[in-house]
């Protein structure tokens, strides 16, 4: 035999787990949330005696209401679980993408940039020093972000980083002896290799 007791569970399961998920409850929590009312089954428990019924099987369907509105509650605390995991990975997943869109537009910004910088290398190599003070704060502002020149000669060639347009005969390892045009590095990505002349 069975019956409907008034314990204090949701009638719509995805409404409530929709609402824990929201309010930033835990599965615990909501498990509570949803635990049945033991004073109201105590009170259909009484009404029992109305229909007939004796109090081994009001006592019997008591227990059988309690273990069932267990397992509700469990299975409720399951999905709670697997939606608040599901939620959180998505969460992951989306800060990740925003992350990996932002370093890219920062990287096409400073891509657009470069031949402001290779214009200022120029006017500064021609004598032109009054460009010195806007070239020193364009690369020191771009610096703080990320951006690193590679314009160093008597170094190690670096095919990750440097792009060998003439090469000169020498001993040992090959090393780069002149600078044709900077390269630039953002957050240890290569933007553009340096065009370099390699001795070795």
């Amino acid at each position: 035999m069975s019956s409907t007791f008034g314990a204090g569970f949701p009638g719509d399961d995805e409404v409530a787990v929709g609402e824990v998920v929201d309010d930033g409850l835990t599965a615990d929590a909501a498990a509570d949330a949803v635990d049945f009312d033991l004073d109201a089954v105590a009170a259909d428990v009484e009404g029992l005696g109305s229909f007939g019924f004796t109090d081994e099987d009001a006592v019997v369907e008591a227990v059988d209401v309690a273990q069932r509105l267990q397992v509700e509650r469990d299975e409720l605390r399951d999905l709670v679980q697997r939606v608040k995991a599901d939620f959180d990975n998505y969460k992951r997943r989306e800060e990740a993408k925003r992350g990996e869109q932002r370093a890219v537009a920062a990287m096409e910004l400073v891509r657009e940039l470069l031949p402001v910088l290779d214009a200022c290398d120029a006017a500064l190599a021609q004598g032109h020093d009054d460009v010195a003070p806007v070239e020193s704060q364009l690369v020191a502002t771009l610096a703080k972000r990320g951006l690193v020149k590679v314009a160093e000669v008597d170094v190690e060639f670096d095919p990750n980083v440097h792009e060998a347009v003439l090469h000169e005969e020498g001993d040992g390892e090959s090393v780069v002896v002149e600078v044709l045009r900077a390269g630039y590095l953002w957050n240890a990505h290569v933007v553009r290799p340096a065009m370099v002349k390699v001795k070795g």
